[in-house]
């Protein structure tokens, strides 16, 4: 195996432990994937560091808030001792809307900036791009009506999920990448420029 087919290897595998660490709540590991130092964080309910993103993600976790992610196809782009990896994904949360026990996927991309420190790569940013997302009821038989001003608060590729995170008393960050646009372009800018030796991986904030 080459050291790009190694690199892209442990890129890939640094990913699949992120999803499955912080779904098992196995935090010990979790924090072992971020860059000590630099790890940053941005969703739809969190802008932080990595260190800030573990806690809460683990009081949410031991009070139910039930968030899973699952993978699919990946990408890297490798660069020395820095990489940005791609890597289709959904987001999956379980909650309770007006009463109603609701479920909403939200389709996009993992955005990695990432670096080998001390030997191994790890997350230094990751942004979501959101895609697309839909709302479905649990129960087949039970009826909810959204508001419509509250749907359009949020971008479109997440929609529902902005919804139902506002419901549960999170506060959800608009302008966040989609599919299209000029902030997935700068995103992708960010990018380019963190291979070619920026001093940081874009602005986070």
């Amino acid at each position: 195996m080459s050291k790009i087919e190694t690199d892209r290897h442990e890129l890939r595998a640094l990913v699949e432990n992120w999803a499955l660490w912080r779904d098992a709540g196995d935090w010990e590991r979790f924090a072992a994937v971020w860059h000590p130092v630099d790890g940053w964080m941005t969703a739809t309910w969190f802008q932080g560091s990595a260190t800030d993103f573990i806690a809460v993600s683990r009081e949410g976790f031991d009070h139910g808030v039930s968030i899973l992610h699952f993978l699919g196809g990946h990408t890297a782009d490798v660069v020395g001792d820095r990489a940005v990896a791609q890597t289709k994904m959904t987001i999956n949360q379980r909650a309770q809307v007006d009463g109603v026990e609701v479920d909403v996927v939200c389709t996009g991309r993992f955005y990695d900036f990432c670096a080998r420190h001390e030997g191994a790569w790890k997350i230094v940013r990751r942004q979501p791009i959101y895609e697309k997302d839909r709302l479905d009821v649990v129960d087949p038989s039970a009826t909810l009506h959204l508001d419509p001003q509250l749907l359009g608060r949020f971008p479109v590729g997440y929609r529902h999920l902005g919804y139902l995170q506002t419901k549960a008393g999170f506060t959800v960050k608009t302008g966040l990448p989609g599919l299209t646009g000029e902030v997935v372009r700068r995103l992708y800018d960010e990018g380019a420029k963190w291979l070619a030796g920026s001093s940081a991986p874009g602005d986070p904030h």
